[in-house]
């Protein structure tokens, strides 16, 4: 069996050039799933390769989530590049739900995913978004050769075939990842979401240590005890999120949980300086997770997400050195300190309680 190649990136600079390289060199095909698109510097470069490998005969797909790529409507972008031959949808248009109070869980289910996936060998995952609005955030992408990217390239046909409401057929789960490297993804429907099944799975199995990294920590109620049951049986848990992210009321959501997550002997770290969006697990130093999924209810219950799981130990101590790295820009949360908060942060809580199973 072919060995797995994988290389990390922490500065999303050097991730988009490394996407921009290998849509470059496609020979067959190019398809992007993407959360956030925006037609702008970077955004407007991936744009420009694609029109010309199009020329060359190289068949060019891309998903953007109705929600997340909101700004590309009304720009003309979309029928331009159907005429240069680009096939594009947007995931689940945002009128509907808006309408229809009734289906207002269906507007949730967002596509959250940011799949590149060239010539069905090589791909990209990760938290990055296309946009040089975040070319500063601390993101953590990934590029990968090897068999598990056929998981990744059948993973993106069958969100296409759902973007354009085509059937889907039933498939054997898992049939191409290797032994190292796993694309699990998480669908909103009862009964699919295996990544959020998989990560409570490894947590409940962890003997010394869980690492998570998220932007937004808004765990469901299943999630936190778990959580809290790992910190009791003497696991080292620690939660790094931003001091203060691009959704202060997610942030204020985040805080409901300190109070319970610090009693079970958990520890909780504020990133301080560039906006923390990395999304991370790492486990006992031969389990880890890199992808779209936020530990959040969102992310968990509503969107679809895909994570590559992996047992691999290089790749797993190259994550722990970056965790590691991003604890030293970081402020620990203690108990005693928590529980010294203003008045008004106490008091703001009780309200956001009211909404937090929603965020």
């Amino acid at each position: 069996m072919r060995q797995t190649l994988w290389k990390l990136y922490t500065s999303n600079e050097e991730a988009w050039k490394a996407m921009l390289l290998a849509c470059e060199e496609a020979k067959e095909s190019i398809d992007l799933e993407q959360f956030i698109f925006v037609a702008d510097i970077f955004g407007n470069k991936l744009i420009d390769v694609c029109e010309r490998k199009a020329k060359e005969g190289v068949k060019i797909r891309f998903i953007w989530d109705a929600a997340g790529s909101f700004s590309l409507f009304g720009e003309g972008i979309v029928e331009d590049l159907k005429k240069k031959g680009i096939e594009l949808t947007f995931f689940k248009t945002l009128l509907p739900g808006f309408l229809k109070i009734h289906k207002y869980k269906s507007w949730y289910f967002r596509n959250h995913r940011r799949t590149l996936v060239i010539d069905g060998i090589i791909g990209f995952t990760g938290s990055i978004c296309v946009s040089e609005i975040y070319k500063n955030w601390r993101d953590t992408n990934v590029r990968i050769e090897g068999l598990v990217v056929k998981d990744m390239q059948r993973s993106f046909d069958r969100m296409w075939d759902r973007a354009h409401k085509k059937k889907l057929l039933k498939i054997k789960k898992e049939i191409y990842h290797d032994n190292e490297f796993k694309y699990i993804t998480n669908t909103p429907i009862p009964g699919h979401r295996r990544l959020y099944r998989h990560i409570l799975e490894a947590i409940r199995y962890s003997k010394k240590y869980i690492y998570i990294t998220t932007p937004y920590f808004v765990p469901t109620h299943r999630l936190a005890r778990t959580l809290k049951f790992a910190a009791s049986r003497g696991v080292d848990v620690k939660i790094m999120i931003p001091e203060w992210s691009d959704h202060p009321i997610v942030d204020l959501a985040s805080r409901t949980f300190f109070h319970q997550i610090l009693s079970s002997g958990a520890k909780i770290f504020l990133h301080k300086g560039k906006m923390l969006h990395s999304k991370t697990i790492l486990i006992d130093g031969n389990w880890a997770s890199i992808g779209t999924m936020n530990m959040d209810n969102m992310s968990l219950l509503y969107n679809f997400e895909a994570n590559l799981i992996t047992d691999n130990k290089r790749l797993s101590e190259e994550l722990f050195s970056h965790f590691i790295r991003d604890m030293i820009n970081s402020e620990e949360i203690t108990l005693e300190k928590w529980n010294n908060r203003y008045w008004v942060e106490k008091f703001s809580g009780f309200f956001i309680r009211l909404i937090r199973d929603f965020l």
